[in-house]
């Protein structure tokens, strides 16, 4: 009987000229590390999250937040999860870059668009036939790389230890800092490298020291970050202390506390947005989502990872509304054109100016980057 309706529900249709239409909810999954060590990082990527509209293109969104806890394997089941049961659109994350670099074979077998919250350009590398799905936010180590190495210069470093993640981050940091460090004459003369979670770092330090190198670079992110500075400070070392934009956040700030003042690193734009000139054009998107974020969470709040949910949601606010114009969300045709969107997509984020080809998944150039000063808690732009 039911069914008889409903067939006669369509003639009628037909025969006035119209026809019921199918519409398909968008889905965002979101894999992301809220908890362990890399916490400090993932909790303002997910309030951002939560702060973001309920539709998009005239689309109501379903998110779906899940916590990796900083783990590789389970950023992994995450990503498949969101994937083949979720049936999600697109993925975002994760926090950091080993998760980030798992999922890509998750992701590429799927043909699911991601957009990772991590730094390392390996993450895109467009020698990988792999990372064809795959684009992220962070600026590219390079980028920041070449920044301290310009600096280090300016300040008449000659000689550089390094102290980094043992893992895919601090190996990349590594790498990128040899390069550009050759480049501006200095010479890396010690290498150490500790885990995310390791409460001690002396004896790594105390071969750092006894190199007697000018500057130490510390290759970590978030709160770990703090651990070699800690231990720098208290061994009464006396050279230039560098870290990468990976601690770019109120945590850090908060656990190194006066052991980090003087300290120097490549940051985004949108933690030093009111430093910056008028005429800078992330200033405005800066402001506005710095705004927002800290009403909610309160003043100082602000993270450059926050940032990164938001530069994210700021790419699919291009790329959708011209995915929809192909294809209904819920199919592999609408993640194709997705993708396809998002490789040619041109837009001004928190921290920085994204201008999407094939041969670049991440499109930042050198407004992504500011160098800022630790002093009493606070970032100060070098200027």
């Amino acid at each position: 009987m039911k069914h008889r309706i409903w067939q006669a529900l369509a003639a009628f249709a037909l025969v006035c000229g119209f026809a019921p239409t199918a519409s398909a909810d968008l889905t965002f999954g979101v894999t992301l590390s809220a908890t362990g060590p890399a916490a400090s990082l993932g909790i303002p990527e997910k309030r951002t999250i939560e702060l973001l509209p309920p539709t998009l293109g005239g689309q109501k969104i379903h998110w779906i937040i899940l916590d990796d806890g900083s783990d590789t394997t389970r950023a992994v089941t995450n990503t498949r999860k969101l994937i083949t049961e979720d049936h999600a659109d697109a993925i975002i994350g994760s926090t950091v870059t080993p998760n980030s670099l798992a999922m890509v074979d998750v992701v590429a077998d799927a043909k699911t668009p991601m957009i990772s919250m991590a730094a390392s350009a390996r993450i895109i590398d467009p020698t990988n036939p792999r990372t064809h799905w795959v684009f992220k936010v962070p600026q590219n180590d390079s980028l920041m790389a070449d920044a301290i190495a310009i600096n280090m210069k300016q300040n008449g470093v000659r000689t550089l230890g390094y102290i980094g993640f043992n893992d895919a981050y601090g190996d990349s940091w590594l790498s990128e800092i040899k390069r550009s460090a050759a480049t501006a004459g200095i010479k890396v003369v010690a290498e150490e490298k500790y885990n995310r979670n390791d409460a001690s770092v002396t004896g790594q330090v105390l071969k750092l020291i006894a190199a007697q190198p000018d500057a130490i670079l510390i290759g970590a992110s978030g709160t770990p970050g703090a651990t070699p500075e800690k231990e720098l400070v208290a061994r009464h070392y006396k050279g230039k202390i560098y870290q990468t934009h990976g601690i770019a956040n109120p945590d850090f700030l908060r656990v190194c506390g006066a052991d980090c003042n003087g300290t120097l690193l490549p940051i985004g734009p949108l933690v030093v947005w009111e430093q910056l000139p008028d005429s800078n054009p992330i200033k405005a998107v800066a402001k506005q989502y710095v705004s927002e974020y800290e009403a909610k969470y309160g003043p100082g709040s602000r993270s450059s990872f926050g940032g990164h949910a938001y530069d994210a949601w700021m790419l699919l606010t291009k790329a959708v509304p011209v995915a929809l114009q192909k294809a209904q969300p819920g199919t592999p045709e609408f993640r194709a054109a997705l993708r396809d969107a998002l490789e040619q997509t041109t837009v001004v984020g928190t921290n920085g100016v994204f201008t999407m080809t094939p041969q670049d998944h991440n499109g930042m150039d050198n407004r992504a980057r500011v160098i800022v000063k630790i002093e009493n808690g606070k970032w100060i732009l070098v200027k």
